[in-house]
C-alpha cells in the first residue's frame, strides 16, 4: 500500500534510536466531505518493530493519531548493520512493512 515508510535508525553508546514516518491518511470516521457525508474511518490499528527478528516495540493506534504518524523510540542492544523492520496493519486490513539498517 502506498509510499514506503521513512525509517532512520542510528546507534550511540549502546542505545539505538529509531525514527519512523508512516504515510497514512488516518481518517477518524467523524470528518465530513464536501457533500456533507461522513468519510469512513481508516486508520492504523497495530504497529510492530523488530530488531533482527526480535520484537522491540509493539503498539496499538486509534483514531486520535494524526495523518502520516511520526514515531521515535529507543532500545538497547543494536549495532551498526543490524536490521530494523517496522510493520503496521490498518482497520481495512491493509499492511505495510519496511526495513532499514542501523547506521
Amino acid at each position: 500500500m502506498g509510499n514506503p515508510m521513512r525509517i532512520r535508525a542510528s546507534v550511540q553508546e549502546g542505545v539505538t534510536e529509531v525514527k519512523v514516518l508512516m504515510q497514512h491518511e488516518m481518517e477518524t470516521g467523524l470528518r465530513k466531505d464536501a457533500d456533507g457525508k461522513l468519510v469512513p474511518a481508516w486508520h492504523i490499528t497495530e504497529l510492530k518493530a523488530l530488531h533482527n527478528g526480535k520484537t522491540v516495540l509493539e503498539g496499538q493506534f486509534g483514531t486520535a493519531v494524526s495523518k502520516n504518524p511520526y514515531l521515535v523510540f529507543r532500545f538497547k542492544g543494536g549495532v551498526q548493520g543490524d536490521k530494523i523492520l517496522v510493520n503496521w496493519i490498518d482497520n481495512k486490513g491493509d499492511t505495510r512493512s519496511d526495513e532499514v539498517e542501523i547506521s
